[in-house]
């Protein structure tokens, strides 16, 4: 019997051919970071792949970093999609792929683009009902504006990190409500927010919004983020201008970036609209609807805590973006932009802690105990899949953190 290949991908592997979302590696006997394409348990080195075959995107591939082939386009996207496609598909293309593939688990896992800005939004209606519920009991869950436009802030785009990355607890200044004046330390509501990100390939001309229709122009692909959250840090500081030191520590993004193309099988229509939209977020006459349905799941130290669905959000990437240019602003090769907290209807289904244990008043039980908030030593790991064609599922692959102590 011939020698199997590492390229004969089991039927229903969610990272076969119809997935390969792209990363960075290195390994620990060639620090050289690379551009590689993920296969089943495998790693495609993608320059070097590309080398052996002659392929004229060499040069695209052979980077050490995926901006280069973000800024080059929705065409080259497609074509170098094509192209990996076919050479992890026809055998007669195995000879020279084959020794440029290497176990995952031999692979370092970097940042796999440098970012430009980070955008952080604030699109699930469920997430943000239960966050005015729990701050403002006697007012109205929502704010007026928040279904006529997705709220968003800028956050610290040298703080996003590679999934693996240890995360230093925070410190800074917090103030309970009964508390006679605000204390420094660190802090001891510490949180995570299970988020889907979106990484900007093509850029725009400053003073031009970019419109629904050319969200597949400029967005690459996207990946599971995590941003994580001082909650008592935030509470006291986000009035009247909104985050700042209780979100800049640490965002936490997925090694992969799996393109839009890839999830085509996955698209679905938002949550009808309780108000008409203006003009340039309007997407009722969308040719393609722009939601996703990914299927995103929360653990806390191994044990699975909540599985949020994104296909749930009231804003939609597409609407998020042109909303982040309308008003001139620029895009910028690797942009990053999140979601926003996933949280469905279901307690079940919620994406951040603050809402898992509403504001620590009903603890989690796990294996090791009990939390409400992130202890010194856990570990949270978000994973998700999503729909693909003909019953296959797209892998999004993972992000995961480890809390350490503050400094």
């Amino acid at each position: 019997m011939p020698q199997q290949s590492p390229l004969d991908v089991p039927e229903g592997d969610p990272f076969g051919p119809h997935n390969l979302p792209y990363g960075v590696f290195s390994t620990s006997g060639d620090t050289r970071r690379r551009i590689g394409v993920r296969i089943g348990g495998y790693v495609l080195d993608a320059g070097a792949a590309a080398a052996a075959l002659g392929s004229p995107y060499a040069g695209l591939l052979g980077r050490p970093s995926l901006n280069p082939l973000l800024a080059a386009g929705r065409t080259a996207w497609r074509d170098v999609r094509r192209a990996l496609t076919a050479w992890v598909t026809d055998p007669g293309h195995r000879p020279a792929v084959e020794p440029h593939l290497l176990p995952l688990e031999e692979a370092v896992l970097h940042l796999p683009y440098e970012v430009a800005d980070y955008v952080d939004f604030y699109a699930s209606e469920h997430h943000a009902t239960n966050v005015g519920k729990m701050f403002r009991p006697d007012g109205d869950a929502l704010t007026p504006n928040w279904k006529h436009l997705p709220i968003g802030y800028h956050g610290r785009s040298g703080t996003l990190v590679v999934s693996g990355t240890d995360v230093v607890r925070p410190s800074g200044q917090r103030k309970a409500p009964t508390d006679p004046a605000p204390v420094f330390g660190p802090s001891v509501k510490l949180d995570i927010e299970a988020e889907v990100g979106f990484v900007v390939g093509t850029p725009s001309e400053l003073g031009r919004p970019v419109p629904l229709a050319e969200f597949e122009d400029h967005v690459f692909g996207l990946f599971l983020l995590n941003d994580w959250s001082a909650r008592d840090i935030q509470a006291w500081e986000y009035v009247p201008l909104g985050p700042f030191l209780g979100k800049s520590f640490a965002t936490s993004v997925s090694a992969w970036v799996t393109p839009l193309e890839a999830l085509d099988a996955a698209r679905t229509a938002p949550p009808a609209r309780d108000f008409p939209l203006l003009p340039y977020l309007d997407d009722a006459d969308s040719d393609r609807p722009g939601g996703f349905d990914l299927h995103i799941t929360v653990s806390l130290n191994g044990q699975e805590v909540a599985r949020p669905p994104f296909a749930t959000m009231y804003w939609t990437a597409a609407q998020q973006l042109a909303h982040m240019t309308v008003g001139g602003a620029s895009l910028r090769t690797g942009d990053v932009y999140g979601s926003g907290t996933v949280s469905g209807p279901e307690v079940g289904q919620r994406g951040s802690l603050l809402e898992l244990t509403w504001n620590g008043r009903d603890a989690i039980e796990l294996a090791d105990g009990k939390r409400t908030f992130l202890e010194d030593g856990d570990t949270v790991t978000l994973t998700a899949w999503a729909p693909g064609a003909n019953g296959t599922r797209v892998g999004l692959g993972e992000v995961t953190g480890r809390i350490v102590g503050s400094r």
